[in-house]
């Protein structure tokens, strides 16, 4: 923690705004002395980008590899020798191709220790399909590539609102058959780790999300509220975890509820991300939970509309880069402090003038006692 943490930046779609955000947000000089950034791409491209913005005094540093980034600066590291052609507001087979190379050498390099964290610009879902990359998105890819077994789990958040999905990219009409008691059990657990871990709450309360209209109205919209919802929040509970529920999704975000909850569980995409985005506008992180490394990003995708235009806002990007560097703390402080827990003693009564202690035997755990009493969340 003594030394500044080293952020890879994938570029993203090259046809999308994933430099102009990029070097917005590394714009602000006192982002250099918060972190190392090493943006994964190409070098002629970041320049024609940081010419078109007017950033004269930004200057890019060229280095062979992650380990050769130098403090202080804005490094790049050249993913392909082969400069793609640039076409902007439209997602190509080149485009595609560029992004994949940008996030498989991060990737590695994350592996490798040479970066933190990793924070990826947006990518063409569309584009980057073909030979080594045939998945929905960032999260499931990553979860193939580092979770080593672990589950990931895609949480929107920003300073006050945490959202995490039971399911991601999914068609709607599957989002029924995927929601059993095993996947909610996991997900609720999962999103308890994380806010544990990753946010620093000591014993979070979790809102859960109906799948139906009206949570069901009784069984008349749906039973999955009766027959597989709510005993998986019975069980969480039991287990010690403050989750509640199943809340109808519309009445819980138009009341103003969610702010009674330090994390909600969404059944689907967008029944959690549409209200989050509405919330959060342009501040809004994408977290993948659950895996050994940490990886955010902007909560908005590549915008092909406005693309090279100088119109981009780069306040998502910056808050993932910062998001991403409080997480990769706040984990090292947790694990730092549950791996070394203090012993506890007690004394027994002096026997012929001799005090003997031993240590005492760990007390039996109460369902919902894990030794605080609320919530504290110290997020920055």
């Amino acid at each position: 923690m003594s030394q500044q943490i080293k952020v890879g930046i994938t570029h993203g779609d090259i046809n999308g705004v994933g430099y102009e955000v990029t070097l917005g947000a590394l714009a602000d000089e006192t982002m250099t002395e918060l972190c190392t950034p090493v943006i994964f791409g190409h070098h002629a491209l970041a320049e024609k980008c940081r010419r078109m913005l007017g950033l004269e005094d930004m200057r890019l540093h060229r280095v062979q590899s992650a380990a050769h980034a130098q403090h202080g600066r804005v490094n790049i590291v050249e993913v392909a020798q082969e400069l793609p052609e640039l076409t902007p507001g439209k997602a190509t087979e080149a485009s595609g191709k560029s992004a994949v190379a940008a996030l498989e050498a991060a990737v590695a390099a994350l592996k490798s220790g040479d970066i933190d964290v990793l924070v990826t610009a947006p990518i063409s879902k569309e584009a980057v399909q073909g030979d080594g990359f045939s998945f929905a998105g960032h999260t499931e890819y990553l979860e193939d590539r580092i979770g080593d077994g672990a589950k990931a789990r895609m949480i929107l958040f920003d300073d006050y609102v945490r959202v995490a999905l039971v399911s991601t990219h999914l068609p709607i009409s599957k989002v029924a058959a995927a929601v059993t008691p095993q996947v909610l059990d996991e997900a609720i657990r999962s999103l308890h780790r994380s806010l544990v871990r990753d946010f620093a709450f000591d014993r979070p309360r979790i809102a859960v999300l109906s799948l139906n209209p009206h949570a069901g109205d009784g069984g008349l919209l749906g039973t999955e509220e009766n027959d597989i919802i709510a005993p998986a929040v019975a069980c969480a509970m039991g287990k010690g975890i403050l989750a509640f529920g199943p809340f109808a999704a519309d009445g819980f975000f138009g009341t103003g509820a969610y702010r009674k909850f330090d994390g909600i569980l969404a059944m689907y995409h967008d029944q959690g991300l549409a209200p989050f985005k509405t919330l959060a506008g342009e501040r809004g992180v994408n977290f993948t939970a659950g895996l050994p490394y940490v990886r955010t990003s902007p909560d908005h995708g590549t915008a092909f509309d406005i693309a090279w235009k100088g119109m981009a806002d780069p306040t998502s990007m910056r808050e993932a880069i910062y998001k991403a560097i409080d997480i990769f703390r706040r984990r090292a402080a947790y694990e730092e402090a549950s791996s070394n827990p203090l012993k506890k003693y007690i004394t027994e009564k002096p026997e012929k003038g001799e005090r003997q202690e031993r240590q005492q035997k760990p007390r039996p755990a109460e369902k919902g006692d894990d030794g605080a009493d609320e919530p504290t969340d110290t997020e920055q």
